[in-house]
């Protein structure tokens, strides 16, 4: 396999360094992160005929352009594709399924009176993280059993200690009551950090303290507080019953394999704390068919571990993997110290551990297998459902739906929701602020929306047939608008798939609009529009005199009211935002000395009307003048 004309010049020039390189395709996004020690070498291999598989030749041909970023080391080019990859999530990588969802349990140990919470965002805030988990419904049940045994807060009240009364879930026991006095901070803290030991697989330092603590409230004749105790101490024992003791070593282990079949692969990881499987999950991977189990193996150890609330100074693995020192001199920077990644010997208790890992992943990926079939095959007969009752030429597949949100005519805003295969898709949601007009005008407002995303659908059809521009011809630009570019391109991507149902929330009336839109555009008998009536969920099409009426409580009826409601959601939620910075600008502007400049950097330096409110004159007269100051200080 030669190397194409359009990219011969950008191999020939890259350096024989460490560092990064992005594959763009021919509309700009990036369809491929990677690292390499030798970046010239590494990327020659794509092209050679000898060594690619069939994944790396489908990858080859849609490779239009390519950048490069030099890293000074090996470990340095890893942090950086982990970044990479995290950004741009390109189709050929191999990803974790919905990585960006995966839950973890928070607990906000930067608070003086700390709470536990489900979040899926890691971030560097002070507070503790435990996960990630595979579900959000594992991740709760867990907060609720936890609740249960170390009582918390769940509730943004101000903690004083002098509230008159607490709320009710200090009288069933599952909040041990800060907000009354009943409990002090040290000994509110001291319970959540029995919390995160428990967590931490610090099981029997747990049990003994509880234990004591009962013990000691008996001896003092706290009667009500030992049976509490009590309770919570059985509770806490028969998890822990649960808790299979794997090993007589107390080193902290994550143990990983995997089972693949079909071009599906799930990865099963064992939490070995202490010598206890604590806990198990599974991780279903995207991109993986036609990569080898190498390749596989590595590419998820550099996921999972990238987000890991916690790593462990020992990961055990089927088979040892290419680059192993770098992983392990890149998970000790994150642990803080050393990491090993090693496989066990034949007949081991590791080996053991891996075999059930590898068990576990068989089974789950049969089970998640058989589920999806089911699936597909319930969302497909919906789809075929609402495809019979409406008579449509093909399967609707792809649903647009489309509504008006307004207050008296202001902040008119334009809605766009978007079902594939009878699942919402927000990546392509859009919104449309609609101008021009004076007062509520449902008609023209939607007239507006339509014709606007239906140019860009002409726009994005006609830029892809245009000529790419090669990566010799890009190869001297600046790295930041190559950077810039694929963010456009995949927007402009979103526009080029015309619906297989365009649904509009209204009448008649709203439908006579679309039906002018589509045909200045040369669809109308291209694209099937349906309007959706509220009153008596009437469902009008153009060319039929009677409205349809989808039977109630059939899947189809279902379907098409979700998708009708979420685009009245989007929009309301979308009015609601513009609205409120509509109010804010025009209190913004009713200062003498504010104008649309001043608006701006006031906004932009106390982020709302109440941090400008908040704020000191002196503060507010680092951006405007001092008088000005005072009047907004004098004014809010």
């Amino acid at each position: 396999m030669s190397i194409p004309e359009h990219l011969e010049s950008a191999v020939r020039n890259l350096p024989a360094l460490p560092g990064c390189y992005l594959y763009h395709d021919k509309k700009g996004e990036v369809i491929y992160v990677g690292k390499a020690v030798n970046l010239r070498n590494r990327v020659r291999s794509y092209f050679n005929d000898s060594t690619v598989d069939g994944k790396t030749r489908r990858l080859v041909r849609e490779i239009a352009q390519i950048e490069f970023m030099v890293r000074g080391s090996e470990l340095e080019a890893l942090i950086q594709e982990a970044e990479l990859i995290k950004k741009y999530r390109p189709r050929f990588n191999i990803l974790l399924k919905d990585d960006k969802r995966y839950p973890y349990l928070k607990i906000t140990w930067q608070d003086s009176f700390p709470t536990v919470m489900v979040t899926r965002r890691f971030e560097k805030d002070g507070a503790r993280y435990y996960g990630p988990y595979s579900s959000a419904k594992s991740v709760y049940a867990t907060r609720d059993v936890l609740r249960k045994i170390f009582p918390f807060l769940n509730c943004d009240r101000t903690i004083t200690g002098n509230d008159a009364r607490a709320c009710m879930y200090f009288d069933i026991k599952l909040c041990n009551g800060p907000c009354i006095g009943a409990i002090q901070r040290a000994e509110y803290r001291a319970n959540i950090q029995r919390l995160c030991d428990f967590l931490e697989g610090k099981s029997e330092q747990v049990i003994e303290d509880m234990r004591s603590r009962m013990e000691r409230a008996a001896e003092n004749l706290q009667f009500e507080r030992a049976a509490e105790l009590r309770d919570q101490l059985r509770a806490l024992e028969t998890i822990v019953q649960k808790q299979r003791i794997v090993s007589g070593i107390t080193t902290d282990q994550d143990v990983i394999a995997f089972a693949r079949d079909e071009g599906e692969t799930c990865v099963e990881v064992l939490f070995i704390r202490s010598g206890k499987l604590l806990g198990q999950e599974y991780f279903v991977l995207d991109g993986a068919d036609g990569e080898d189990d190498q390749v596989v193996l590595n590419a998820f150890v550099e996921r999972f571990y990238e987000e890991a609330a916690y790593v462990p100074p020992e990961v055990v693995l089927p088979h040892m993997i290419d680059e192993a020192h770098i992983l392990e001199n890149w998970l000790g920077r994150k642990r803080g110290g050393n990491v090993q990644l090693r496989v066990p010997r034949a007949h081991s208790h590791d080996d053991e551990l891996v075999s059930l890992a590898r068990q576990n992943a068989r089974e789950t990926l049969s089970s998640l297998k058989a589920q999806w079939q089911e699936d597909s095959l319930r969302q497909e007969n919906v789809l075929k459902e609402l495809q019979d009752a409406l008579e449509l030429p093909r399967l609707p597949t792809r649903i647009e739906c489309y509504d008006v949100s307004n207050f008296h005519g202001t902040a008119i805003v334009g809605a766009m929701a978007v079902f594939v295969h009878g699942v919402s898709k927000k990546s392509d949601y859009r919104r449309f602020n609609i101008t021009g007009l004076d007062g509520p005008n449902d008609f023209e407002s939607m007239r507006q929306m339509l014709t606007r995303r239906l140019q860009r659908w002409k726009d994005a059809t006609t830029s892809d047939d245009a000529q790419s521009v090669s990566d010799s011809d890009k190869g001297t630009q600046k790295k930041s608008r190559g950077s810039s570019a694929p963010g456009r391109k995949k927007d402009e991507a979103s526009w080029v798939l015309l619906p297989d149902l365009m649904l509009i929330d209204g009448g008649k009336g709203q439908l006579s609009v679309a039906r002018e839109v589509l045909a200045s555009f040369d669809l109308a008998h291209v694209v099937p529009l349906a309007s959706l009536a509220k009153r008596e969920e009437e469902i009008f099409m153009p060319g039929r005199e009677r409205s349809i009426l989808l039977p109630r409580g059939s899947q189809s009826f279902f379907l098409v009211q979700r998708v009708r409601d979420e685009a009245h959601r989007y929009g309301i939620t979308s009015h609601r935002r513009q609205r409120n910075k509509i109010g804010m600008a025009s209190q913004l502007d009713s200062f003498d000395g504010v104008g649309p400049t001043r608006r701006r950097q006031l906004l932009k330096r106390f982020g709302s009307l109440e941090g400008i409110r908040t704020a000191s004159i002196e503060a507010l007269a680092e951006v405007v003048p001092h008088k000005v100051a005072q009047a907004i200080k004098d004014m809010l």
